[in-house]
């Protein structure tokens, strides 16, 4: 099935219900988003020659476009390909190029960037802006009332995350994966109603994104801030504007919300639900925001390649202050959603019994198709249907999941994920360092946030300011260390690997 028939079907259930927002301002029905998605895909066809099964990706910022243009490709039976717009341009053309997309979709606030790196992006490959007028054409056009027809494992959504060697890896999501993972959202997150506003105060591109389709599905309003991006106080008007408001954030957003909740005298009064994942979310912040916000939080963990779907702590479970274990189920990322199956595997792959530490796997129908054209990495990921998680943690006798640390050396700061090798590889083209290892460290605010611990050439001088041009000229602005720690030398072990716990553990 393809999903852009939940947008077919809302249009025709809630023709007039209003859709998309852009702050409280309605800015197209259920009739007019889904007749816009249906214009769009025919002038894809027609003007680009995308086919179904062709890329497109999609690079920009939240805007109700972008809602627009997701589902004017699914319309037409091509493939999504969302990409954070706060990449660099030569990452994003690098993407662009390793999924042989057709069209990028882009705006105002990326065409300069992605223009810097038109030597990148594969052959033939078209831009349209969807801040231009030729964009406003073509979704006022008509189209076909029925998207094309796709089956449960056609692709729907490639969303390219990176691995431990630094090469983005564009993890395959099926219609079906993308279905599975809505339906999950009913049984194992919150219930969704007519009346509902789902807000994306994060990235479309991502998670926030990804809660999109349940929404559609029974034709609740989609609301993009009036800033784009995630402000709280905004977040506080806009809950009280619209009532019944549901949203995604990383801990660090929820952090910064209960502060200004606390610091206005709210308690955030219409955000019915806040989801939070994508990064540690401690015991004494969450303690917090239930003290200042109440119970109106949901966790969630899951990963790219298991979008959203893992676990998730409940409401309820959050409200349960009388369990004996209560707080450590508070500390846990809950237990396995509806469709999954989780367990925790040693080194050897033996399963593990409850209490016991090892990797966690999962097995189910929103576990990815593979990840595109690397069957390596594949091979490496899934074994007999099980995701490898690169995660570590321990299942109670209940089922509550504890993540206790990382296998993989990923450091995320405000809930992105960043890979040490993107920063060492840009720092090493410096011709002032000859060695560099990049490593998170705790930061109250972000979560973690980067460090590089630098060896520089010989006769060269610390330049802190010259490192930050270079990585700007390299990487995405959010990638780039907050400190510079330079040594005369790496540790490590006999083998000559870099020793990031002492790293770590100097630094700290």
């Amino acid at each position: 099935m393809n999903l852009a028939e939940w947008l077919a079907a809302s249009a025709r259930l809630r023709p007039g219900a209003p859709a998309l927002l852009r702050g409280a301002t309605i800015e197209a029905d259920y009739a007019t988003f889904a007749g816009r998605a249906a214009a769009l895909a025919a002038a894809l066809a027609r003007d680009y020659n995308i086919a179904p099964g062709d890329r497109v990706a999609l690079f920009a910022t939240n805007c109700t476009q972008y809602l627009e243009a997701l589902y004017g490709i699914w319309w037409a039976g091509a493939v999504a390909i969302p990409i954070n717009a706060k990449l660099h341009g030569r990452e994003a053309a690098w993407i662009c190029s390793n999924a042989e997309a057709k069209l990028a979709l882009i705006c105002d606030d990326t065409a300069a960037s992605l223009g810097e790196a038109v030597d990148d992006l594969p052959s033939g490959m078209s831009t349209l802006s969807v801040d231009s007028d030729e964009y406003h054409r073509a979704r006022s056009g008509g189209g076909d009332k029925v998207p094309v027809a796709r089956e449960d494992n056609d692709l729907a959504w490639l969303f390219y995350t990176s691995g431990t060697t630094g090469r983005p890896k564009g993890v395959m999501l099926s219609h079906g994966n993308l279905i599975a993972m809505s339906l999950c959202y009913l049984a194992d997150v919150d219930a969704v109603s007519p009346d509902d506003a789902a807000l994306y105060a994060a990235p479309i591109s991502h998670g926030a994104g990804l809660y999109n389709f349940i929404h559609v599905r029974f034709g609740a309003r989609h609301v993009v801030p009036d800033s784009g991006g995630f402000d709280p106080d905004e977040v506080l008007d806009l809950g009280k504007q619209l009532g019944n408001v549901a949203m995604f954030a990383a801990p660090t957003m929820v952090r910064r919300l209960v502060d200004a909740a606390r610091r206005r005298g709210e308690r955030g009064e219409g955000l019915r639900t806040i989801v939070y994942g994508g990064g540690p979310m401690y015991l004494a912040d969450i303690r917090d925001a239930i003290d200042v916000m109440g119970q109106r939080f949901v966790q969630i963990y899951g990963q790219g390649e298991s979008p959203m779907t893992i676990t998730s702590l409940k409401r309820e479970q959050h409200a349960d202050v009388d369990h004996p274990r209560y707080l450590q189920r508070l500390a846990s990322v809950g237990v396995a959603q509806s469709a999954l199956s989780v367990r925790i595997t040693g080194v050897d792959g033996e399963v593990l019994p409850a209490g016991e530490t090892g990797e966690i796997e999962a097995k189910g129908p929103t576990v990815m198709l593979g990840y595109w054209n690397n069957p390596d990495a594949n091979a490496e990921t899934l074994k007999n249907g099980w995701l490898r998680t690169g995660d570590v943690g321990r299942l109670d006798e209940d089922g509550f999941l504890t993540l206790s640390d990382r296998s993989k050396d990923v450091i995320i700061s405000g809930g992105t994920n960043i890979y040490p090798r993107e920063v060492e590889e840009a720092l090493l083209t410096h011709p002032a360092v000859r060695e560099v290892s990049a490593i998170g460290v705790a930061d109250p605010e972000w979560g973690e946030n980067v460090v590089a611990c630098v060896v520089l050439a010989e006769g060269t001088a610390p330049d802190d300011a010259a490192l930050d041009a270079h990585c700007l000229n390299a990487i995405a602005r959010f990638k780039r260390p907050k400190r510079y720690v330079f040594l005369e030398s790496l540790p490590k072990n006999n083998y000559g690997k870099v020793l990031k716990t002492e790293l770590r553990k100097m630094v700290k």
